[in-house]
């Protein structure tokens, strides 16, 4: 048993050591945000910060104008076709600068037409929103995911939040305005930009100034990931949506108290995104030289992937009030029951996560599209709803359940789909089968 231990251990050595930095950037990054998170928010007060975390919404969903689809598709191909990384890479970015242009016009005509001009939301919006502008540097994240590097990676990601969160700092102890703290989100872009840029030239084998756009690669990439794109349109619709209808339906007080349950929550995001990207090249490769092996693989990630999210969910519900009315106060009280029922949309992201992937490797990317939509659909129908009715908890049931239905029960209804369906069923299981295994063993 130790034996076989050691032989795997060595075998994905790397893929472990990939995973820790991730791991640890996100955990480091997390722990910063979350006690910055708390002496802005103690500082800003409900409104202003529901204002601020508004504007962070928007510019989520409109940069989804810039993802492209590319994501796993770009490490896919870097792994898959090496003789046409410099290809891959420039019109990657030039796609990416392109669709995050579009999405910062898009959303300074919306700011002029839903915000009172000259008004701190107004201005708000217009700064933040230019945080845009820098996030088409993601592209090279994507040559560091594909080469299982991704400890560059998690460097400027941490430097940037290190240099904006002291940025904050600052400004809370300084007595700023709101509009100084916009500026800590662009500054957070720019640092992460910087600093891959910094580490490309440094590390890579292919350099920028090899990179070549090309019009033919343009229309291969998009034809195959306009249904990622529109896949990922519809997943920050259903991820941000809530806090931008509940500014709509309920006032920006409502948004600040949601904010603070929400960022609790999704801040355990990374565990699934960390662990699922430094196994995509690995899985790529098994899914061509031996299926039985990846089929086991899925199983085994899927498990792991249920039960961290049921720990993470667990724990957080039982310590959600004191955890609130501890760094936020009183005035945020109202997040703790908030926090408990959307927490629970982890069991759910968690499994998504490695779903995203599958469909990847799978080529099913209509059904990713379908499920996406379905989600999104049903999230926006979900807030009309209960909004009106239960505000941000009405917001934390919408989501928890459209999640459920997007990544889970979907799965069911789609012939190809429908293996990863069972898995997930099963790793639902696995905090009864992995005991119930472990003593027949014993027997």
């Amino acid at each position: 048993m130790i034996a076989k231990l050691k032989t795997s251990a060595t075998r994905y050595k790397e893929y472990l050591s990939n995973s820790s930095w991730i791991m640890a950037e996100k955990i480091l990054n997390m722990g910063i945000a979350f006690f910055v998170t708390i002496f802005v928010a103690r500082y800003l007060g409900p409104e202003q910060f529901g204002i601020l975390s508004y504007a962070i919404s928007l510019v989520a969903l409109f940069a989804s104008a810039g993802h492209m689809g590319l994501g796993g598709l770009v490490v896919r191909e870097i792994v898959k076709h090496p003789d046409q990384r410099a290809e891959t890479l420039g019109t990657t970015f030039g796609l990416k600068f392109l669709g995050f242009l579009i999405g910062f016009i898009l959303l300074i005509l919306f700011a002029f037409l839903s915000e009172e001009i000259g008004s701190t939301g107004f201005w708000v919006m217009i700064i933040v929103a230019s945080s845009m502008l820098f996030q088409s540097s993601s592209v090279i994240s994507f040559w560091f995911e594909a080469h299982v590097q991704a400890k560059y990676s998690s460097i400027a990601n941490t430097l940037a939040v290190l240099t904006s969160s002291a940025l904050k700092i600052t400004l809370v102890f300084s007595g700023a305005g709101l509009l100084l703290f916009a500026f800590a989100s662009v500054l957070q872009a720019a640092v992460t930009a910087i600093v891959l840029v910094i580490f490309y030239h440094r590390f890579a084998n292919v350099s920028l100034s090899e990179w070549k756009a090309s019009f033919q690669r343009a229309k291969e990439l998009l034809s195959q990931g306009w249904v990622i794109f529109l896949g990922s349109i519809f997943a920050v619709i259903y991820l941000k949506i809530d806090q931008i209808m509940l500014k709509w339906l309920a006032g920006a007080e409502e948004v600040g108290v949601y904010a603070v349950a929400a960022s609790l929550s999704e801040a355990w995001y990374f565990v699934p995104t960390a662990i699922v990207a430094s196994f995509f090249p690995r899985l790529i490769k098994l899914k061509e030289s031996n299926e039985a092996q990846y089929s086991l693989r899925l199983q085994q990630l899927f498990d792991l992937l249920f039960i961290l999210a049921l720990v993470v969910a667990v724990v957080v519900s039982l310590f959600a009030q004191p955890i609130i009315l501890l760094f936020f106060g009183e005035a945020y009280a109202d997040s703790a029951v908030i926090l408990t029922i959307h927490i629970w949309a982890a069991l759910f992201i968690f499994m998504r996560a490695l779903f995203s992937k599958w469909i990847l490797i799978e080529d099913a990317l209509m059904f990713s599209l379908i499920t996406q939509g379905f989600g999104a659909l049903a999230n926006v129908g979900l807030n009309l709803l209960l909004i009106p009715h239960y505000g941000g908890e009405g917001a934390a049931i919408a989501t928890l359940i459209s999640y459920a239905m997007a990544s889970y029960i979907s799965l069911l209804f789609y012939k190809k789909s429908r293996p990863v369906f069972w898995m997930m069923s099963k790793a639902m299981l696995s905090p009864v089968r992995y005991p119930l295994t472990y003593l027949k063993g014993k027997r």
